[in-house]
């Protein structure tokens, strides 16, 4: 066996089925086993590669076990002369296989081998080629001097930024991304060390390559598309303990006492240093807009409250109870940017609809409650009114410059209608325009390229090498490749190449359902599938918390009528408090069969999709295929539909 290629996977099945079908191109007249060691994900991922892929050697682990370990339990079962680790988020070049083999061959001195990554862009990651973080190279890089002078041999040693990008070079530490391991160098160094959970593991089987006398090579003839999710991770506080904790493992390992003090200093006060500013700049992110908001309406409620009272209602002199107008101001406040947020009005694009829907309701809910209020402590409907018509003149003007001057990417919505170029045969091309169709893509212009030249009759198409004139005359920011009909490497080529960087790239896979998105692993919504209007979207969930609200409160205005048509009428009034509390849901899952799948997490519902049909089912997977449904394609009408089917039950 030439070859044992190794990906362990966790919860990413469309990147893991477009990552198989790249190496399973790339492994044509390549003696090779491929192994995929699933660490308990949920997302089908197990299921998928049985389907698709019946020769992938699977090892279902029912625990997350990390990384290290999970590898080394497919090295184990390998017999390769070869051992490739490999990323599930990746796509090889029909090429790369057979290329890296061949440089290892010719190069007998050669332990390990990484090659060029790119993102999902078309961007080189510098991660490709990588020093050894010494003390020295770690202050470098934690305190910004690395980025500040990428060409200088002492500052930039840590992406050996000053290295040529595109030449052969020996490197200190490979990618686990795509790490190729002659089997002899594993024999002699051992396996990868199960201590580090995630992060490190890497570094420190390079390192240990080296110091069994082999040497590490970056290898750029062949490139890798990497869809990492570093730039989400990096934000993250989580990461930074994570990451910095592999780091001390390391140096632990590694490092002599003198020189371990000096490393874990470093790395205490990078820890603190940056966990408190990923801390910072999360919160900072989160909650500017908001406060930002708030400020902004509470000044102007202030305002009109003071005008309308001072020259209007008491022009001779007196003024409201003040007490009594502050909170009932910061009452208005609250309900109508939290009415806002909840209709989605702080989502992105910017969706104006949305922002009107969500005044409209807080301005209603504030209406209701404040006619409930006892005489004292009403002072004026006329301010509500007002109120309502300055928030939302705010949120327009608002968004307006913000989506002028494309402040946080806040745009709106229709600004982002998609001007697309997909390139493939025809019929594949069809077949992917389908996938877009239903995944609901807003598209103000579709233009086909054919890689063969062929036509597409009665539709605008153009051939490969026409690309970059289509893309500059017709305004395109979005090329989608049919991987069934071009090559990884020419994709690759074209996404390396291509000037205009604002281009966004997916990629579709053949005789798959979704396209792979342009950013980064952790980013689904870069991805197009069937159905995409699932439950487990925010504003779905959003949209159904503020059903079950609203409906709460309709239900309590109601329960002295209601109460005798309960079959249990407590319960009724329990569940009434239950929801507005947010413990339940009016409509949830069917949760009374087993289930060898995992449903989006809701909370638990009272009522069912089984309610419904209004008749009893005993069925299991009638049962399933009803929870899938309500899952699959959620709208707020089914809730509605449910309650009014199942109303009796609401005490269940």
């Amino acid at each position: 066996m030439k070859l044992s290629v190794v990906i362990v996977n966790y919860n990413v099945e469309h990147f893991l089925e477009q990552c198989l079908t790249s190496v399973y191109q790339a492994l044509k007249d390549i003696e090779a086993e491929v192994f995929v060691v699933d660490n308990n994900s949920v997302d089908g991922s197990v299921a998928m590669v049985k389907q698709r892929f019946p020769d992938v050697i699977l090892i279902d682990n029912k625990d997350n076990v990390g990384f290290a370990k999970a590898n080394n339990q497919a090295i184990r079962q390998s017999t390769g002369e070869f051992i490739l680790l490999l990323n599930p988020d990746t796509v090889v070049e029909e090429n790369t296989f057979r290329k890296v083999l061949g440089f290892m061959d010719a190069t007998p001195d050669a332990g390990g081998l990484g090659v060029m990554m790119v993102d999902g862009k078309g961007h080189f990651l510098p991660e490709s080629k990588r020093g050894l973080p010494t003390p020295e190279v770690s202050f470098f890089k934690i305190f910004g001097l690395a980025a500040l002078f990428p060409g200088s041999k002492r500052f930039g040693k840590y992406h050996l930024t000053y290295l040529d990008k595109h030449e052969i070079h020996q490197v200190d530490v490979l990618s686990g991304a795509f790490m190729l391991l002659r089997r002899e160098t594993v024999d002699k160094t051992g396996l990868l060390d199960e201590a580090f959970f995630m992060y490190g593991e890497d570094i420190d089987l390079s390192y240990r390559i080296l110091k069994a006398g082999y040497k590490n090579y970056y290898y750029p003839e062949t490139r890798i598309i990497h869809y990492k999710g570093e730039s989400t991770k990096k934000s993250s506080a989580n990461y930074v303990f994570v990451f910095y904790n592999a780091m001390m493992i390391f140096a632990r390992k590694h490092y002599a006492r003198e020189k371990l003090r000096l490393f874990l200093f470093i790395i205490n006060i990078a820890i603190y240093f940056r966990a408190g500013l990923a801390l910072l700049a999360r919160f900072v992110k989160r909650i500017f807009l908001p406060v930002f908001d708030m400020a902004a309406i509470g000044a102007g409620l202030y305002i009109i409250s003071d005008v309308w009272q001072h020259r209007i209602i008491f022009p001779n002199g007196g003024q409201f109870p003040e007490d009594i107008l502050k909170m009932g101001l910061a009452a208005y406040l609250l309900v109508w940017i939290s009415s806002a947020f909840l209709n989605g009005g702080y989502d992105k694009p910017i969706r104006l609809k949305k922002l009107i829907q969500g005044i409209a309701i807080g301005t209603g809910i504030i209406l209701i409650g404040y006619s409930l209020l006892p005489e004292a402590f009403r002072f004026s409907r006329a301010i509500i009114l007002l109120g309502a018509a300055w928030t939302l003149l705010f949120y327009i003007l608002s968004r307006l410059f913000f989506h002028v001057m494309k402040f946080n990417s806040m745009t709106f919505a229709g600004s982002q209608s998609k001007r697309i170029v997909i390139v493939g045969q025809t019929d594949e091309a069809h077949r992917v325009k389908q996938i877009m169709d239903k995944a609901g893509i807003e598209m103000s212009y579709l233009h086909y390229v054919s890689p063969n030249g062929n036509g597409f009759e009665g539709e605008p198409y153009g051939r490969l090498s026409q690309l970059d004139e289509i893309v500059e005359i017709y305004k395109i920011n979005e090329i989608v490749f049919c991987s069934k009909n071009i090559p990884s490497h020419d994709i690759i080529s074209i996404m390396s190449g291509f000037p205009h960087k604002h281009i966004e790239f997916k990629i579709a896979p053949p005789e798959s359902l979704y396209i792979i998105g342009s950013n980064n692993i952790n980013h689904p919504g870069d991805y197009y599938v069937y159905n995409i209007n699932n439950i487990s979207r925010a504003e779905n969930l959003r949209r159904k918390r503020l059903l079950d609200l609203n409906m709460s409160v309709v239900l309590l205005a109601f329960s002295p009528l209601l109460i005798f048509l309960m079959r249990r009428p407590l319960g009724f009034f329990l569940n009434i408090f239950r929801v507005l509390l947010g413990l339940r849901s009016w409509v949830g899952f069917n949760l009374t069969i087993p289930l060898d799948h995992k449903l989006p997490r809701l909370k638990k519902g009272i009522l069912n999709p089984v309610d419904f049909v209004r008749k009893p089912i005993d069925n299991p997977e009638t049962i399933d295929n009803l929870n899938i449904l309500y899952a699959r394609d959620y709208k707020v009408w089914n809730d509605i539909q449910i309650v009014l089917k199942a109303f009796r039950s609401l005490g269940r």
